[in-house]
């Protein structure tokens, strides 16, 4: 078994699936509240387009096993210049537990440093308790009050400040880039 990081577009076929199953998995936990939290997962899906996800201002890389996609995660540029906003970033529900999201969150960290990016800005669902784990385990800091009820928050704002890129890293995102479990 080996997996293999794809810097793509929104628009692979590849990425099909991921979108489906967070599609699916943002309305089971939500569909009581969609319209206190902006309207349906599709909407949050579409609500961007597929260029602020390209480089040289984005990516989008999919985690691939066996040539099929098992995580993904993307970012674009927040509010200034050195912020970039992670997007997106999912695992397969079968494949969860594994450390798998912890890895593609650490290749987009890396990706975004080299794009020349200093911080990165996320937010979470406040029906996402996993993802609250996988960001404060990896050195995210919350910017929500941690002990209020997370369904009064309702989007969790975390951020990170990233370390400067090793000089000679290069820019662009690779096109492949082989990673073995």
């Amino acid at each position: 078994m080996s997996d293999l990081f794809l810097y793509t577009s929104v628009h692979d076929p590849l990425a099909r699936p991921l979108f489906d199953g967070l599609e699916q998995e943002y309305d089971s936990r939500y569909a009581d509240v969609r319209g206190r939290i902006g309207g349906s997962a599709r909407e949050e899906l579409q609500r961007y387009p597929a260029d602020a996800f390209a480089a040289p201002v984005g990516a989008f890389v999919l985690l691939l096993r066996d040539g099929a996609a098992i995580s993904g995660g993307a970012f674009m540029p927040h509010r200034d210049a050195d912020t970039a906003e992670f997007k997106r970033i999912w695992t397969l529900p079968g494949l969860r537990r594994q450390g798998i999201a912890r890895r593609v969150l650490q290749e987009l960290e890396d990706q975004a440093a080299r794009q020349g990016y200093r911080r990165v800005y996320l937010t979470t669902g406040f029906r996402q308790p996993e993802a609250v784990g996988l960001y404060l385990g990896h050195g995210y800091r919350a910017l929500f009050d941690l002990q209020a009820d997370p369904e009064t928050v309702a989007h969790l704002p975390f951020e990170k400040h990233l370390p400067l890129p090793h000089p000679a890293a290069n820019a662009a995102p690779p096109q492949r880039q082989g990673v073995h479990a």
